[in-house]
């Protein structure tokens, strides 16, 4: 009777550990990461029932088909290897192994790249001539001073401190400290800090007040009576400001609203635009590599090169030398 004892307290334990490892291997991606990893995983579950198939635990040869049917949908090459992430991950998540480096996939996703290429097309930055048509529509549009005054502050924010969208609504007033040379921004989390070390950000005052984000944000707080919590909030009907945090989605919205009203084509433009537009901008004026990463936050300098080259596509263009 004590060994059954034992044994059940040893299965109780296991079986705690188990729970306790999911956790862990669910927080070491953000949440809005996890959940992109469903979404997918989701979509591959559907194609499973479609075709008779088993999606947990799946097989190479699986996956490889299911990569091939998305190949044939047109799915971007990006898109498809973060199918195949997602996948794995929740196989991993779920205890079950799944080789996503096996050559059945491994050479399937070469062959599709070959055949259908991988280029991308990335979202449009938002650059300065554009950045300054909208903050004038948004001072100049007809509506109510604290909306126009969060509106153009979430975009001069967003874009001077080269943020991402949902690190931008993220911020909570207990992160941000007013110096004599500007503002400084505690990034508590961010996606290349999954681990929560922090990062802080300066912004510095503009000559321009206009366009001058520490301005715009000194602005905002005092006319919003933000004393703690969420920086920017969503309002209610009545344009009553409310508790509550802004959604990620609010700031792709926002942009594509404005560029509409300033007469711009908003097709290729998101929330992401921001932090292209400052890396790009950045680069235009000469800043230096470093000092651009130094801002966004990048880990990597592949993007932050696809930026400088992006802007420098025609100031160091060579056909420049030639006169015609």
């Amino acid at each position: 009777m004590v060994i059954n004892s034992n044994m059940n307290d040893i299965i109780k334990n296991i079986k705690a550990l188990q729970e306790e490892t999911l956790l862990n291997l669910q927080s070491s991606k953000a949440d809005n990461t996890i959940r992109a990893y469903k979404s997918d995983f989701n979509d591959f579950g559907l194609f499973c029932v479609q075709n008779g198939f088993k999606s947990l635990p799946s097989e190479p040869k699986i996956v490889s088909l299911y990569l091939t049917y998305l190949s044939t949908k047109g799915i971007k090459m990006s898109t498809l290897k973060r199918r195949l992430v997602s996948i794995g991950l929740i196989h991993k998540i779920k205890g079950h192994y799944l080789d996503t480096k096996h050559p059945t996939i491994i050479e399937n996703i070469m062959g599709i790249k070959r055949r259908k290429g991988s280029t991308q097309k990335g979202k449009k930055p938002l650059l300065i001539n554009n950045l300054k048509q909208i903050i004038n529509v948004i001072d100049n549009e007809i509506n109510e001073e604290i909306k126009k005054i969060r509106d153009r502050t979430i975009i001069l924010i967003g874009f001077s401190g080269g943020f991402r969208r949902n690190e931008l609504v993220s911020l909570d007033l207990e992160d941000i400290d007013f110096v004599e040379e500007g503002l400084k921004i505690n990034l508590k989390r961010s996606k290349t800090d999954q681990f929560g070390e922090g990062f802080v950000k300066g912004l510095p005052y503009f000559n321009n007040q206009e366009f001058c984000p520490v301005v715009s944000i000194e602005k905002w707080i005092k006319i919003a009576k933000i004393n703690s919590g969420p920086l920017f909030r969503r309002f209610t009907k009545g344009l009553k400001l409310s508790e509550n945090r802004l959604t990620d989605q609010t700031v792709a919205l926002l942009i594509k609203k404005y560029l509409k009203l300033a007469g711009i084509n908003n097709k290729n433009y998101s929330g992401h635009s921001l932090r292209s537009g400052f890396a790009t901008s950045a680069a235009e004026s000469g800043a230096e590599e470093r000092n651009i990463m130094a801002m966004t936050g990048h880990k990597s300098t592949e993007m932050v090169r696809r930026y400088i080259k992006e802007a420098n596509l025609f100031k160091n263009n060579a056909l420049n030398k030639i006169n015609l």
